[in-house]
């Protein structure tokens, strides 16, 4: 085969490494972005952070609006943020009041330590103390169920064998406070280890246990959880026998809701029946969700929405990050013509801190970007809530800002926004449109909003049925089909309308 040279032209797409660290850093959550900062910073030594004044100036030149605010509105803003970082009205008081602690004249041979002890000694400057408000800085209970449980079980006196039985009969336990076998089971279970063991035995040890701490635990099913939960209420309790009945021998029917067969079996009168369910309903069907076995998490939003003189304001939350620069000295040491390891290095981590940066950059305008964009276009949403939401698709928005679908879809994914209505994350105003009889659009979110306000304001006892709210929205001019509503229904948490009905 004979060699040959040709030429031929092609476009092709070459991602840069600074293009794909910006579409990385981009779909970022805020707790992956702080990750990936102190990542940076930890590996690079052009990279620092930056003090108040310089990142106050980053927070006014980042953040933006919808329509200007006056200049009232952002120096009194400014001001509350000064306060915040300060801690205090005055930033001058307390280094006013510090000063004056220092004496004028200090005699020649003495040190800093005769005149200012250590806390400890218990005099001059102490050391903050705990506020007992501070919540935060206690952390919350981390104990499992099983912890729990066998805490309780080492300060009950038993026998050798009882306590083996015990143990078993823990081990079973779920989260949910029930036992994954009956005591039949752990019998034939604990049969080969324990010689000659008689099932009463068994069963006498999880009497003991059921009386321990969370009131239902070790249940074997739910009529037994419920029924441990009564006995331990005072006997002089309103319709407490009546209680006991139902959960005892018609507990099915309670779940089915057939109300007029539980008055015919356990020969209640409606009055009766209603008192009884409502003590029922104060019991925990799953005990074990009592025992705290996790710290809270709480959403930190990515933006603040906000109405300043009948205008929405948009700006990006300050504290979700630290704010970074590059190191004036290392860079002050990088010489062009250097071709040594040092100078390299430091070279090479200056263009990457730059680049690093510049991403950042780049991620905090697309999101204000999307972000204003959103508010735009939900204004409704904003005033009047979720009934007022407008259809929303991300080609709207990428048009808007002029970007690609996969950049909307990246920079609205695991970001949240502060509004008025509550915390959300930016995908929530995204949504489907279904028309209307006048010829225009309603959103599905707004759509959902009606079905949960219809279902809220029903008749307990004739519910609502799916067919019966398709008619409603019909009603107002929606069309929606009665497979659809019953979609929406169950996306929202709602049962069915036989399991909704109740004679109160």
């Amino acid at each position: 085969m004979k060699q040959s040279l040709q030429l031929k032209m092609g476009q092709q797409l070459t991602m840069t490494p600074q293009l794909q660290q910006a579409i990385r850093l981009l779909q970022l959550s805020t707790l992956d972005l702080q990750a990936e900062i102190q990542e940076a910073l930890d590996s690079n030594p052009m990279l620092e952070v930056g003090e108040e004044e310089s990142s106050k100036a980053e927070h006014s030149d980042a953040n933006s609006q919808i329509e200007k605010p006056s200049d009232t509105g952002t120096a009194e803003h400014s001001a509350q943020v000064e306060k915040a970082e300060t801690g205090t009205d005055d930033p001058t008081t307390a280094e006013g009041d510090w000063n004056d602690a220092i004496p004028e004249d200090l005699p020649v041979d003495t040190s800093w330590d005769d005149v200012y002890q250590s806390s400890a000694s218990g005099t001059g400057l102490a050391a903050p103390e705990m506020d007992d408000n501070d919540f935060e800085s206690r952390r919350s209970n981390d104990e499992t169920l099983h912890q729990h449980l066998m805490w309780q079980l080492n300060l009950t006196p038993m026998s050798d064998r009882d306590q083996i039985i015990a143990m078993s009969i823990v081990d079973a336990v779920e989260e949910s406070g029930m036992l994954s076998m009956n005591a039949e089971e752990i019998w034939e279970a604990l049969s080969g280890e324990l010689e000659e063991l008689e099932q009463d035995e068994v069963i006498a040890v999880l009497h003991r246990l059921q009386q321990f701490d969370p009131p239902g635990v070790c249940s074997q099913d739910l009529s037994e959880c419920l029924l441990i939960q009564l006995n331990q209420l005072p006997k002089t309790t309103p319709f407490l026998d009546d209680a006991k009945l139902i959960v005892k021998d018609h507990l099915p029917l309670l779940g089915s809701r057939d109300y007029k067969q539980l008055m015919r079996r356990a020969r209640l009168k409606e009055a009766q029946l209603r008192d009884a369910i409502l003590l029922i309903q104060d019991l925990n069907p799953r005990p074990g969700d009592c025992v705290d076995n996790g710290e809270t998490e709480y959403v930190v939003p990515d933006v603040f929405v906000t109405k300043q003189d009948d205008r929405w304001t948009v700006n990006l939350n300050p504290d979700i990050a630290p704010k970074l620069r590059i190191n004036d000295t290392y860079a002050s040491m990088v010489k062009r013509a250097d071709t040594s390891n040092d100078n390299t290095f430091l070279r090479d981590n200056l263009q990457e801190a730059r680049w690093f940066l510049k991403s950042l950059q780049s991620r905090n305008e697309t999101l204000l970007k999307v972000s204003t964009c959103i508010v735009e276009k939900q204004r409704g949403f904003l005033d009047y809530g979720a009934e007022a939401m407008r259809p929303l698709v991300l080609h709207d928005v990428a048009e808007v800002v002029g970007m690609h679908e996969s950049t909307i879809s990246r920079v609205t994914t695991q970001k949240y926004m502060h509004t008025p209505q509550g915390i959300f994350e930016l995908k929530y105003f995204f949504s489907s449109h279904v028309s209307t009889d006048s010829g225009g659009e309603c959103s599905s979110t707004a759509i959902r909003a009606i079905i949960k306000k219809l279902v809220a304001a029903e008749n307990v006892k004739k519910p609502l049925s799916d067919s019966k709210i398709t008619a409603l929205l019909a009603e107002q001019g929606i069309k929606v089909a009665r497979r659809t509503i019953a979609k929406y229904r169950e996306s929202l948490a709602i049962p069915a309308s036989n399991e909704r009905k109740r004679l109160v």
